[in-house]
């Protein structure tokens, strides 16, 4: 059996839980199966790839729709290196289309690891412009064809049966997301991250993610003034979807960082061990995503021992559980695009209540930290998603015979 993996993120190149899922599962599911991956981005220094697609340079100049262009034009080349594979696992909408193509024209078994769904983002026009029209297509195509939908969580499967009422409910199936525990563990503060102007004597509220609506950065923002001053906040926030989206994160910054217990920017990429310090130490992470199918770094922060104050969106429901792990922040979200809280300062008040709730009981954040370290040990194996993901390869294929 001849699997592809199709990707736009990998590493070196990662920006986000997708990229990272890709180079997890594939570590481990190389040595399971005949598997070779094919990557956006220049030439790697990596035995697994064995191809890179770089862009189009006559694409460049064409607005935002040029993302969307490259992308496709990117898998179109794909295409003429899987004319002898078996499987085509493609992973978010931008290669998605190369594992249409190899189906249709090769009659390759295509699999869909489904990260997000663009209907349900719509802010993702403000990036791509008209091309959100394009990847839209692209998405409800591949889906519809695909031989199997992997889902990142039971939320997931639902909206993906509730936006693709066409998909069969058989042919998703659920499969989370792992975490490395050899990389994401508890670490002792070396000092390192006090070159950020980071106070170890102080508590730590932390958040990571780009900088995008789906992320809900701006909740936390404005919920600052109402958490404890006895924390600083740690924002970990880069790779903005759009001018637009920086300045105005970069103006509530601006105001949150005026607050008496201090917050603290970091815009850059920080490697895995310095992360896992910042988690090791942190008294929570924040995840105020307003759409989040799985939420990656939730799991990462638990398996350091960081209880985890999240909205009870999608899949985090799934991996926080509420007063044991960490806490779980109703939002009531609107019912069409783009989907924002109906109450955004009742939902900034209710992070900053379970912050403080958290800030304030040592018991309770002891005990958090210590059930948080055992879910994610227990429940997030990449091991066991590696050969959840194999035994799904082999069915199709015998199913083909």
């Amino acid at each position: 059996m001849q699997v592809a993996i199709l990707t736009k993120e990998y590493p070196p190149e990662v920006y986000g839980g997708a990229g990272v899922h890709v180079s997890e599962l594939t570590a481990e599911l190389s040595k399971l199966v005949d598997l070779q991956l094919h990557c956006f981005g220049a030439k790697r220094q990596d035995a697994l790839v064995k191809k890179n697609y770089e862009s189009w340079d006559a694409l460049r100049d064409s607005g935002p729709i040029s993302i969307v262009l490259d992308a496709m034009a990117r898998d179109l080349a794909m295409l003429a290196d899987l004319q002898d594979v078996d499987i085509c696992h493609s992973h978010t909408w931008y290669t998605n289309f190369a594992g249409y193509l190899a189906q249709t024209a090769y009659g390759a078994k295509h699999v869909i690891t489904s990260h997000s769904l663009e209907p349900l983002r719509p802010w993702k026009r403000e990036q791509l412009g008209p091309g959100y029209e394009l990847s839209l297509w692209i998405e409800k195509t591949s889906l519809r064809a695909a031989e199997r939908i992997i889902a990142v969580s039971e939320a997931m499967k639902q909206d993906i049966l509730s936006c693709y009422p066409e998909v069969l409910p058989d042919s998703v199936e659920v499969i989370y997301n792992g975490v490395d525990t050899k990389k994401w563990k508890p670490r002792s503060w070396s000092g390192s991250l006090e070159r950020f102007k980071i106070d170890p004597e102080k508590q730590l509220v932390v958040f990571l993610g780009r900088i995008t609506r789906q992320k809900g950065l701006s909740y936390l923002l404005k919920a600052a003034p109402l958490i404890s001053d006895s924390a600083q906040l740690v924002i970990c926030a880069g790779h903005p979807d759009t001018e637009e989206i920086r300045e105005e994160v970069h103006s509530l910054l601006r105001t949150a960082s005026q607050r008496s217990g201090g917050l603290v920017l970091i815009e850059q990429v920080l490697p895995t061990e310095e992360l896992s310090e910042l988690f090791t130490r942190a008294a929570c992470l924040v995840c105020p995503s307003i759409y989040e199918p799985f939420g990656l770094v939730n799991v990462e922060a638990m398996a350091c021992g960081a209880p985890v104050v999240a909205s009870a969106v999608g899949g985090i429901k799934e991996i926080v559980e509420d007063g044991v792990t960490g806490y779980l922040v109703p939002v009531d979200l609107e019912d069409a695009p783009p989907f924002e809280p109906r109450d955004g300062e009742n939902f900034a008040a209710g992070i900053a209540a379970a912050v403080n709730a958290l800030l304030s009981n040592p018991d309770l954040l002891r005990a958090m930290r210590v059930e948080a370290k055992k879910v994610a040990e227990t429940k997030f194996s990449w091991h066991k998603i590696a050969q959840q993901t194999m035994d799904l390869y082999t069915n199709i294929m015998q199913g083909s015979a």
